[in-house]
Order: C-alpha cells, then structure tokens, then sequence
C-alpha cells in the first residue's frame, strides 16, 4: 500500500485549553483499543501508562497541523502505510468516533539569531517540518531533504523565499532512513547552521552520530527524534 497523508479533524471544548507554542511539537492520541469502539483512559503507574486489566493503551504521539482553541478544533496528519495502528483507526474514523487528546509536548525553538537551517526527515515528519518552514524568517535560507518510501507520499510544502527542497524515493528493499542519511552526510553545513531531522529511531541515530561525532556540530544546534521504529507494529509514532 503507498504511503499517504490523511487529514482528520478533532473536536471538543476540552481542547480549549490546548496551546501550542512552539513548531514541530507533540500531542498524544489515545484511541479505542484495537477491535473495540471503547475508550478507555489509562493510569500512570510510575513507569507507563495501563489499562485497568493491565493491557498497553492505544497511545500514538503526532505533530498537531493546526489547533483552534476559539472553534474548540485540531487537526492530525496521520501517515497511512498499512501497518500501524493508528493508520487503520484513520482509515476507518467517522464523525462522532472517540478519541482522547493529551499536551502538547515540546516544540522547536526556533534560534532568531541562526544564520540557516537544515531540516531533514522522513514522510512522517512532513507536518513537522511544514510548521517549522512557516516559522523562520524570510531572509534565512532553508536546506529541506524529505526521504518518502513511495512518490505518493510527496505533498506541497509552505513556500519559503529562500527555500532549497529536495525529496528522494527509498529504493524497494532498502532500509529506512538511508537516502536521507546519504542526504545528510553530503549536505554543504556552513558555520552556524541550525539542524533538525526526525524519522525512524535507527536511521535518526546513525544521522545524529555522523553529525555529533564525525561532523563536531555542537549538540546545542541540533534537534534529531526519532520519530517511529522499524518492525515494531503498536510502538512508536504512526506519523
């Protein structure tokens, strides 16, 4: 099944509360637990979140697209890839379906004072960087690289005057994260730049190791999540 981004919009006066200060940050989703139309909010343990008779809760973190505190609205892009829980919820929601909202976690602090930015990822971190795109000055010029596992995958970005994007097609049967990787490691870094990259957990630390210890870019110019990990279906983020 090719990747691909569906829009689903969250409604509710609870989310008047909801602020998000910073671009790129988080919000939890806790959906009805697979096979059920029940919603059930979990207990903190110390350690983890449960459910009353001791089972994981459904609970994927996302980038919120867009939040409305006057219309009581957000909205989640979630990545449809045929795997993930969360992407077969999406697949089949309808209005009126429960679903639990929980943050926002920490955003991206953008440095006003940067002389560039370089911002790298995978199809899930397309909302991110679209929020962060929106937020930089004019005058910064911005370095884009986007790993998508399918051409599909591929949306319009914010236009930005001084922006240089590029996308790059996983061939079949590799790995996550290695064109994006070979993106990072090619990429021209001139003194000052400000990075940002999330993707699969493994892919992200190979580009954070190559960055810190290869590179010597100082870790404070640098954010690097991870964002999902490979072959472990129900863990991880879905988008």
């Amino acid at each position: 099944m090719s990747p691909r981004l569906v829009r689903l919009t969250f409604g509710g006066p609870d989310l008047e509360s909801l602020t998000v200060e910073h671009p790129a940050a988080s919000v939890r989703l806790l959906l009805p637990y697979p096979g059920t139309q029940e919603l059930i909010v979990p207990s903190w343990n110390g350690n983890e979140f449960l459910l009353p008779d001791g089972r994981r809760p459904t609970i994927r973190t996302f980038t919120p697209r867009r939040v409305n505190p006057e219309t009581f609205e957000l909205e989640l892009d979630i990545v449809i890839h045929g795997g993930g829980v969360a992407s077969e919820w999406a697949q089949t929601a309808e209005p009126g379906d429960p679903a639990a909202i929980s943050g926002p976690g920490r955003g991206y602090a953008i440095d006003r004072d940067a002389p560039a930015f370089f911002l790298g990822g995978d199809e899930t971190a397309i909302p991110a960087i679209s929020q962060i795109l929106k937020a930089l000055s004019a005058d910064r010029p911005v370095q884009v690289h986007i790993e998508v596992a399918h051409p599909d995958a591929r949306i319009a970005l914010p236009d930005h005057p001084r922006l240089t994007a590029e996308w790059y097609d996983l061939p079949p049967h590799a790995s996550s994260g290695d064109t994006l990787f070979a993106a990072v490691r090619a990429a021209d870094l001139e003194p000052g730049v400000r990075v940002w990259v999330a993707g699969e957990a493994a892919a992200v630390q190979r580009i954070r190791r190559h960055l810190f210890e290869d590179r010597g870019l100082p870790r404070s110019r640098a954010s690097v999540r991870g964002y999902w990990k490979h072959g472990r279906r129900g863990n991880g983020d879905d988008a």
